[in-house]
């Protein structure tokens, strides 16, 4: 199963840093080259614990919708959320948070498996896990802007 581990270091409190990071608006932002929007569940504010949220979005031209689930919340240093439908066959993304001197660590852990045995398995190694790689460290550089910039704004 492709996974990899990508880390932020952020220079906003680790507060602020965690609730962005679960905010529906900021994912739709950090999103707006594939067009994603919140359909179903959660579909404004912060998403919470036992919460669900239902992404629609276009992918390499394809229109795809995803389900997952907070499945794991303690704030502010952890939050996991997993697929209950949607292209995958499993993925599990796991968002750890952590002080350290002067700027928070933001550790994103993603694990996901192919639909299509072999056929997915190819897509993997050919452009897919960099794909996944990208849109992630892409979402995670919008949250470094807007926590930083709100940081910026309250000092």
């Amino acid at each position: 199963m492709p996974q990899f581990i990508l880390t932020t270091k952020i220079k906003a409190p680790i507060e602020v840093c965690f609730d962005l990071a679960r905010s529906i608006e900021l994912h739709i932002d950090s999103m707006a080259h594939t067009g994603e929007k919140a359909i179903a569940g959660v579909t404004s504010g912060l998403i919470g614990y036992g919460e669900t949220v239902t992404w629609k979005a276009r992918h390499f031209g394809v229109a795809m919708t995803l389900t997952s689930k907070i499945t794991e919340l303690r704030f502010p240093y952890l939050f996991s959320d997993e697929m209950l439908e949607g292209p995958f066959k499993m993925m599990a993304h796991k968002h750890r948070f952590e002080t350290k001197d002067g700027y928070t660590l933001m550790v994103d852990e993603f694990i996901y498996q192919s639909p299509l045995g072999i056929l997915g398995k190819i897509a993997d190694w050919l452009f897919l896990k960099k794909y996944m790689c990208n849109l992630i460290q892409h979402r995670n550089d919008t949250i470094k802007q807007q926590a930083e910039l709100h940081q910026n704004q309250h000092t």
